[in-house]
């Protein structure tokens, strides 16, 4: 059983009044059922409005427990762009105020359970495999000025902006979902051209706004 950072047991579906942890900011809220299962299948399903809430659980849970040490926790991927169909996994990158403060966050999130994997061929980016039970999802930690953080960053503000490349991100997905349902790397990978052309249409707008100014 997962525990928090002062011994205190959780599960997803169980909550835990604040006042029984003081690492706790919020309690877990009941998992839905859709939302248990599909950590390890490409399922797509319709947007749902309680994905902000279910982040706001993680990143006050996470904040608690690096005290500190974070310069941003941000919601990412596709649940972090409203309206847009995406696997039911919670994305969250951590941005860390000093490269020097990783082994420490490793350390403290292995007390809550987390599980360290390494950069999982991505340079600059640390994955974390979330506590058994807990509400699916995927944990990054990042030095500053991580390049990936900022691809990140950039993919999620231009679909939230741009609700006509989302929709066809959507459409993407539940295709390749179909064809790739039990493959997940080739899922990933199949996106990838559309992720580049995302990403460079952010860097095209960007510039365009700079010479603007």
């Amino acid at each position: 059983m997962p525990l928090c950072a002062s011994g205190q047991s959780f599960l997803a579906g169980r909550s835990i009044p604040r006042s029984a942890c003081g690492f706790c900011c919020s309690s877990i809220p009941r998992m839905r059922p859709q939302y248990t299962g599909f950590v390890n299948s490409v399922i797509i399903r319709d947007y749902d409005p309680h994905w902000p809430q279910l982040f706001e659980t993680l990143r006050s849970r996470i904040e608690a427990v690096i005290q500190g040490m974070a310069a941003a926790i941000e919601h990412v991927g596709s649940t972090a762009v409203p309206g847009l169909a995406a696997k039911p996994i919670i994305d969250v990158d951590v941005l860390l105020m000093s490269a020097t403060d990783l082994p420490l966050v490793i350390a403290k999130l292995a007390s809550v359970r987390y599980q360290h994997r390494g950069d999982l061929g991505v340079a600059g980016r640390e994955a974390f495999r979330a506590p058994p039970n807990d509400l699916p999802h995927h944990l990054y930690v990042f030095p500053s000025r991580s390049p990936e953080y900022s691809r990140h960053m950039s993919f999620r503000d231009y679909l939230r902006t741009h609700p006509a490349s989302a929709n066809s991100y959507a459409s993407l997905k539940r295709e390749l979902a179909r064809k790739f349902g039990d493959d997940r790397e080739a899922y990933t990978q199949a996106k990838s051209k559309f992720v580049a052309e995302i990403l460079r249409r952010f860097d095209e707008t960007s510039t365009n706004a700079d010479r603007e100014r």
